[in-house]
């Protein structure tokens, strides 16, 4: 008999040009409660403790962030994206 794993996004978040694509891709196509998961999912495989002493928020704010239906400022979102090594960005 064959095991199922669960499949775990995060695991396969392991560079900046893969997590820039996947957040790209959320805000092309999706919604606010959609993106904060995928900075939830991106803040997964970076570690929570690592992305909380980067950003200088609170591992129970992270947490509150990244639940659906939650509404953070910029400046807490940007902060989050800047603790991946990455920044927001506009282009035509």
């Amino acid at each position: 008999m064959h095991k199922i794993t669960k499949f775990d996004l995060s695991e396969y978040l392991d560079s900046k040009e893969s997590i820039s694509e996947y957040l790209s891709q959320i805000l092309k196509d999706g919604d606010m409660d959609e993106f904060l998961e995928a900075l939830g999912n991106v803040a997964k495989s970076k570690g929570m403790s690592e992305i909380s002493k980067n950003s200088g928020l609170g591992r129970q704010s992270l947490y509150k962030v990244f639940n659906n239906g939650a509404k953070p400022g910029f400046e807490t979102i940007n902060k989050i994206i800047s603790s991946f090594g990455l920044e927001i960005k506009i282009s035509a």
